[in-house]
């Protein structure tokens, strides 16, 4: 009786393990239905964020976006990187989004470029997770992929039209969908301070 129970155990522990395998396969993962870039397009915040292996914007990370008339969707976004281990500058970049199936417009692709010749340029898969368009949006990107489907290297983003940060209510809805993306504890804030200072002083000049 003891080892069908420590069998019946084991085989419930299995089960656990590939349910959580299973929903961790990248292309399981959903994405806000019938996406709608026109109130997505403006100015947004990043709160929270993952990063990828390598270089990445560490702080002060903004994006304005902007639809066509075509209904294409282009952004410019800013934040602060380090560069060579001990360079801190503000980085502008430019990013354009195209839509692979018309029928999923939440799951996008981006085509980005920096500013300045010692920024990056390259594409990744840009994936609305979920926003309201009002508060908050969550997007995320998995640029290399394990054999089982789960993500080897990825980031995500949480977004706010508020920099301040987001209401408790919005907070948990958040922290459900890092979850679903198998990325809770991952984050770590986004500090917004020294590069709006520079960018208005900049301007004025």
């Amino acid at each position: 009786a003891g080892s069908i129970k420590i069998f019946a155990l084991l085989m419930v522990f299995v089960a656990c393990v590939e349910q959580g395998l299973a929903s961790c396969v990248v292309e399981s993962f959903t994405v806000k239905q019938d996406f709608d870039p026109g109130r997505y397009a403006g100015k947004w915040y990043a709160l929270q964020k993952k990063d990828p292996e390598g270089l990445f914007l560490q702080d002060n990370i903004s994006a304005e976006y902007t639809v066509g008339d075509d209904g294409s969707m282009v952004a410019s976004s800013r934040g602060r990187v380090t560069l060579f281990g001990f360079w801190v500058v503000c980085a502008d970049m430019a990013a354009q989004y195209s839509v692979p199936d018309p029928g999923n417009p939440g799951k996008m692709f981006m085509n980005y470029q920096g500013l300045a010749s010692y920024l990056s340029s390259g594409g990744d898969n840009y994936w609305i997770i979920d926003t309201d368009y009002d508060n908050y949006a969550i997007t995320y990107a998995c640029r290399t992929l394990k054999d089982d489907g789960s993500c080897e290297d990825g980031y995500a983003l949480i977004f706010s039209r508020n920099p301040r940060g987001l209401p408790p209510a919005i907070q948990r809805v958040v922290r459900q969908k890092q979850e679903e993306i198998c990325m809770a504890g991952q984050f770590q804030p986004v500090l917004h301070s020294c590069c709006t200072s520079f960018w208005v002083k900049a301007s004025a000049k």
